[in-house]
């Protein structure tokens, strides 16, 4: 029967995970790194995750699919909520707990010199003019990557400005417009933008790159991956 159901556009979906919570039916879950249809007939295709979706990536359309089953829909519900970690983890793969060995701790005297070399670094704080830009290698790193990545100063900031920001958690707009800004009235010779492989991350290299083509400029465009274990992809 032709009825009104969830569709997911996989190329737009970064697996935030932001729609999960907001389907009271428990239609939707997280796998691969993208937002899925669960099963046809938990969604009731009345299009409660749309407005939760930052990407765009979900619509209601109209199509043959199996009938809503209110009950099978309520057992998913009643499963997800007898399992909080398993529903945390299927909302967004960022969420999910791992633990890892952690390393000796470093011995009196044994601290690196910090490789920044200027205030402030959070994208929202930092003048689009700061003298720091002209002429700069900038690095634009997601928040979660000078705690997860030990060698992050050595290797990664060592002569770059840095812009720091989060893509899941603030507002994006505003740093399109703040990174458009920077590349557009500096000098900027070359761009590289560190985040973690988690999927939300992947946000802040499309807003870079976005930001590049805004700017009218063309420069060098590196991208570094850190792993959820504190390794260098």
């Amino acid at each position: 029967m032709k009825r009104k159901i969830v569709e997911i556009d996989r190329d737009r979906c970064d697996g935030c995970g932001q729609c999960v919570p907001s389907c009271a039916e428990g239609a939707l879950r997280i796998v691969d790194g993208k937002a899925v249809l669960a099963s046809e007939t938990y969604c009731d295709g009345l299009g409660a995750c749309l407005g939760h979706c930052p990407r765009d990536a979900i619509r209601i359309v109209e199509r043959d699919a199996v009938s809503f089953d209110q009950k099978a829909a309520k057992g998913q519900v009643r499963a997800i909520h007898q399992l909080p970690q398993q529903r945390e983890q299927q909302a967004c793969p960022g969420r999910r707990v791992r633990m890892a060995a952690c390393p000796a701790p470093p011995r009196p005297g044994d601290e690196a010199p910090s490789q920044l070399g200027h205030w402030p670094v959070q994208l929202h704080l930092v003048p689009a003019d700061a003298p720091f830009f002209q002429g700069a290698d900038l690095l634009v790193a997601a928040s979660c990557v000078p705690c997860a990545y030990a060698d992050f100063h050595r290797t990664v900031l060592a002569g770059k400005s840095l812009a720091i920001a989060c893509p899941k958690l603030d507002r994006t707009e505003p740093y399109l417009e703040k990174l458009s800004e920077i590349v557009r009235r500096n000098d900027i010779r070359s761009l590289t933008v560190a985040v973690m492989e988690v999927p939300c991350c992947q946000g802040l290299v499309r807003l870079v790159r976005q930001a590049l083509h805004d700017s009218g400029k063309r420069m060098p465009l590196t991208v570094e991956v850190i792993g959820v274990d504190g390794e260098r992809k």
